[in-house]
């Protein structure tokens, strides 16, 4: 019968002892070179969306202010087409504003008229009227601002 004996290690034999605390720090140094950009893109891409879905609003309540004004008879006033377009978003009615401005033609065909201010020369619409309608539409955070203008008339 032969007896086996277990072989111990020779002094200048290794053992496993598991990482070394350099090795650790290398392996989350390199982890954390190729974690954190993609964590930045993320971040960035989030706050992307983010803007471009504030400006779609944006876009979207000044072209419902636009339709609305420009469905609506003539008036002095459309600031209730304009508030009601923000307030169909959500918004408060002084996310969106309306400023007015009416042709006034000069004496002769061949001189060019002037722009002014306000939304009609009077207190009633006046046969003739063409008017400019300066629509701005902010969303609630203050970012971004988008501006139309259109021209009404009866002619």
């Amino acid at each position: 019968m032969k007896i086996s004996r277990v072989r111990e290690a020779e002094p200048h034999e290794p053992r496993d002892r598991g990482y070394t605390l350099v090795e650790v720090l290398v392996a989350v140094v390199l982890m954390g070179v190729a974690i954190v950009p993609i964590m930045m893109a993320g971040i960035v891409t989030i706050k992307s969306s983010a803007s471009s879905r504030n400006a779609a609003r944006v876009e979207t309540v000044l072209a419902n202010a636009a339709d609305r004004v420009n469905r609506a008879g003539e008036s002095c006033n459309y600031d209730v087409y304009v508030q009601a377009a923000a307030q169909a978003e959500g918004w408060s009615a002084e996310q969106a504003t309306a400023t007015y401005s009416y042709y006034v033609p000069a004496a002769s065909p061949t001189t060019l008229g002037t722009w002014v201010a306000g939304a009609c020369p009077g207190v009633t619409w006046p046969d003739g009227l063409v008017q400019k309608v300066t629509i701005t539409v902010t969303a609630p955070n203050g970012h971004p601002t988008r501006t139309i203008e259109m021209v009404k008339s009866d002619v």
